[in-house]
């Protein structure tokens, strides 16, 4: 049974990375495809976005493991786990609001302010609808009276 559990963690594992993989190829091509950039642009814009993403997964992977934390304990939930689990939430994503307030700058200084701005706008449209899709799939904490 250890084992079973072991290579269904692996495996939730692996789904998980596979997708986040997948999301960031797919990123990319719609990134280049809003962004339009110049030549010039695009040698500038490039290295920093990949910067960025760097960054960016490193925060992700914060989420992923409250998703996993929440997910682990939904049948079980207690008011200080969930307690634990949502305060966690609002670190990560103070951490998110910083990262992107920090890297606007500076896709500003290497792009005109409004397309630094598009770029940003179109990375808050991708995580909408990333966001929408965990919604979709996260059910309630269950209520206990």
């Amino acid at each position: 049974m250890f084992i079973a559990t072991m290579a269904m963690s692996q495996t939730v594992e692996d789904y998980i990375e596979i997708s986040r993989e997948v999301l960031q190829t797919e990123k990319k091509a719609a990134i280049a495809e809003i962004m339009d950039l110049t030549v010039d642009e695009a040698k500038v814009f490039w290295p920093l976005y990949n910067q960025y993403n760097e960054q960016m997964y490193i925060i992700q992977s914060k989420r992923v493991k409250i998703i996993k934390e929440f997910a682990a304990n939904i049948e079980t939930m207690t008011d200080e786990k969930a307690d634990e689990i949502f305060t966690e939430y609002f670190k990560y994503r103070l951490e998110l609001v910083k990262l992107n307030k920090a890297y606007y700058g500076k896709f500003k200084k290497i792009l005109f302010a409004a397309k630094a701005a598009r770029y940003m706008q179109a990375e808050n449209k991708i995580a909408v609808l990333i966001d929408y899709e965990l919604a979709e799939q996260i059910p309630f904490i269950e209520a206990r009276d």
